[in-house]
């Protein structure tokens, strides 16, 4: 009996492990090829709505009915819907240099960008106390290309709107029509391909505001 347990003593079992170690180590999936395709497609088409802001579509989608009535257009209101399409552009490439900014008070402020800076115009103190540097929300290039870029966008939404081709052009040819069909879609492509080479920072009046003062 005694030489048996020195035994068991000497040769301990092989199943015995200690109680400190480490966990076995996890692999790690690297995304696919066509997982980060379908990232980049969606981050684009995300980033390609909030080209236009909210106010100005909603109005597109709202009037277009009324002032074509409903794609049955005459010259006195196709003249109108002319100039609703001129305004709602003006507004979409003047709103691509409207900004946001974050009080001291936690309130969100609107402002237009300026060379120098920018013009809050909804603060309630004109002498700006308690806001912050407002020098680096000064106007860029990318700014102008933002601006051309969702006047661009709104024109193909337009011409997209079968109301309002149907106002301009009651019965297209046939080479018409394909135009109207292709040049839509190339010019929303185009446009979100340099929305990713030249992302917006600004949140202006009818896009959707993120993060704080602080963010450029």
């Amino acid at each position: 009996m005694s030489s048996s347990s020195s035994l068991t003593q000497r040769n301990p079992t092989i199943s015995e492990e200690p109680a400190d170690s480490p966990p076995p180590p996890q692999l790690r999936r690297q995304p696919s090829i066509s997982q980060h395709a379908v990232s980049q497609t969606l981050t684009s088409v995300a980033n390609l709505a909030n080209l236009l802001p909210t106010g100005t579509l909603l109005a597109f989608q709202f009037l277009i009915p009324v002032f074509t009535s409903n794609g049955s257009c005459e010259y006195s209101t196709r003249v109108l819907t002319a100039v609703l399409l001129t305004l709602l552009s003006i507004s979409c490439f003047l709103s691509s240099f409207t900004d946001s900014v974050k009080a001291e008070d936690g309130n969100v402020y609107y402002g237009f960008a300026t060379r120098k800076g920018m013009w809050v115009f909804d603060y309630p103190d004109p002498s700006g106390l308690g806001l912050p540097d407002l020098s680096k929300y000064r106007i860029r290039i990318v700014d102008w290309i933002h601006a051309v870029l969702s006047v661009l966008v709104f024109g193909a939404v337009a011409l997209r709107e079968k109301n309002a081709v149907s106002c301009f052009y009651p019965a297209p040819e046939q080479g018409t029509k394909k135009v109207l069909d292709i040049v839509p879609m190339g010019v929303g492509v185009i446009c979100g391909l340099l929305f990713l080479v030249f992302p917006a920072r600004r949140h202006g009046i009818g896009y959707p505001v993120t993060g704080n003062g602080g963010r450029r």
